[in-house]
């Protein structure tokens, strides 16, 4: 993608240089540079790979990530980071930072939050761990542990080499549905950040940047009365009827709302016994769409729709919002950066046993879909959409941003199902995650010594969102919700 006029009006003479012939102003990482950081990857990988499967074992949910997260925190302070845990309001952020001298500041994110349910052992079949609750089906074990692999290696190439900068990692809790990033950025942790480095589990190595989907999710709690179901039904009013209503009048909303809209919801709390009309009840609702702006509108719209509920019901109503996230804002010169250090690495090469797994995995794959090999690295895109969210767009809002994927999954494995439990958990999972820390690797050491490519990121955010933009977090000034991952039942 040509870069348009306003964003070279932007520029100094150094970047346009750098568009125009692809020389850097400053100092290029070199072939050794390349050989020794990835060569410092590999010598970590074993730690790396043990780290990420205690987080897979700890498999602990949003807010809720103590094991988790003082783990990769742990091995950061033994690489000479200072580490601020707590931070933002959330007991398991924390902020790392590495700094040797004058620089730019390069983020690293690191998630580390599971899922509920899919608890599965590393098994090409379906084997649910008996007794956990929760099983890392997104893979965010493999993303905290490659992302602190990552820094490490960065860290002692730049004491080796005396390159100037800053390297912090990001340790953002409850990025599914409790949006920790954004109470990050919210609170200015990333007001001084140059460029930020993130990448995510998948099932192929990807560099393209996609958009994602803005956000807005939360709680509608009814309230009523209860009474005998059957001996005296017109005393109670019933918090069920009300989320029930409320849900058949959002399903008619949909024939009115703009194209591309997502509106999703579980009914969290509908009652403890059928002969007892329920005096409370809950239903969790997620809207998303690319703009913000109308997933404002059709939450708005749907908070209405509660209220009808309420009324028609004789119950009352109460919404806690839970989470809200941007849309991702794509940044092609970091993209390119991302994807050149991507095919440098290269795919991950498994072993006769991972192919076994592999192959045993695919028959528990829905057919009619061919995926690329693993074996390949995707064709590199910009502005391609995925249907999901994720609290990372907050950060590219406010500073330039990047990511990949990695294969650690067997192609063709959906994200937040047992099948990427059970890749995640086992060599397949390591491997990629190997790939990821190297390419972060080799793409942060760029980024240090060649800040023109910095320079035109910057630009290049400041033309996409606008130069007046003011962040302005979806979740308003609520604090974190650090007990989202707690239904109304108290469980």
């Amino acid at each position: 993608m040509r870069r348009a006029a306003l964003k070279i009006a932007l520029m100094g003479a150094a970047s346009l240089t750098l568009i125009l012939s692809g020389s850097p102003a400053g100092a290029q990482v070199t072939a050794q540079d390349k050989q020794t950081l990835i060569a410092s990857v590999e010598k970590g990988a074993p730690r790396m790979a043990d780290v990420a499967h205690q987080i897979w074992e700890f498999a602990e949910v949003g807010y809720q990530e103590t094991k988790s997260s003082a783990l990769l925190q742990s091995e950061l302070r033994k690489a000479g980071f200072s580490v601020q845990a707590g931070v933002a309001g959330m007991p398991t952020a924390f902020v790392a930072s590495f700094k040797n001298g004058d620089g730019p500041v390069i983020a690293i994110l690191a998630e580390y939050d599971a899922l509920p349910g899919l608890a599965q052992e590393a098994k090409p079949e379906p084997a649910p761990i008996a007794g956990q609750i929760a099983g890392h089906a997104c893979g965010h074990h493999l993303f905290g542990a490659a992302s602190v692999a990552a820094a490490q290696s960065l860290a002692a190439w730049m004491k080796a080499n005396n390159v100037g900068g800053e390297i912090r990692v990001y340790g953002t809790p409850a990025e599914e549905g409790g949006s920790g990033k954004v109470y990050m950025v919210r609170d200015g942790l990333f007001a001084d950040v140059d460029a930020t480095l993130h990448w995510h589990p998948s099932d192929g190595n990807s560099a393209a940047q996609s958009v994602s989907l803005a956000n807005i999710s939360g709680k509608f709690r009814f309230a009523g009365a209860s009474a005998h179901a059957s001996a005296a039904p017109s005393r109670g009013r019933s918090a069920l009827d009300g989320v029930e209503i409320m849900n058949v009048a959002v399903n008619y909303l949909r024939e009115h709302i703009p194209d591309g809209t997502r509106i999703h919801y579980v009914v969290t709390d509908g009652g403890a016994a059928p002969n007892v009309v329920p005096d409370k009840a809950e239903v969790y609702y997620y809207v998303r769409h690319t703009d913000p702006q109308i997933v404002r509108d059709v939450f708005a719209r749907m908070q209405k729709a509660a209220e009808g509920a309420a009324l028609a019901t004789e119950t009352t109503v109460s919404f806690e919002q839970t989470g809200g996230v941007y849309n991702m804002l794509v940044n092609d010169t970091l993209g390119q950066v991302m994807d050149q250090a991507l095919r440098e690495v290269g795919p991950p090469a498994w072993n006769a046993q991972e192919q076994a797994f592999a192959e045993a995995m695919s028959k528990q794959l829905p057919a009619g879909r061919t995926p690329t090999p693993a074996s390949e690295i995707r064709p590199y895109s910009i502005g391609g959409g995925g249907g999901g969210s994720t609290d990372v767009a907050d950060v590219s809002w406010v500073t330039p941003t990047a990511g990949m994927g990695a294969a650690t999954w067997v192609p063709g494995t959906a994200a937040h199902s047992w099948q990427a439990v059970a890749a995640g958990g086992m060599s397949i999972g390591s491997k990629g995650a190997e790939v990821a820390a190297k390419t972060l690797a080799l793409a942060g050491a760029r980024l240090l010594r060649e800040p023109a490519l910095i320079e035109a990121a910057t630009a290049e955010l400041i033309e996409r969102r606008g130069a007046d933009f003011t962040y302005e977090a979806m979740v308003g000034d609520r604090a974190p919700p650090l007990d989202y991952r707690k239904s109304s039942k108290g469980d």
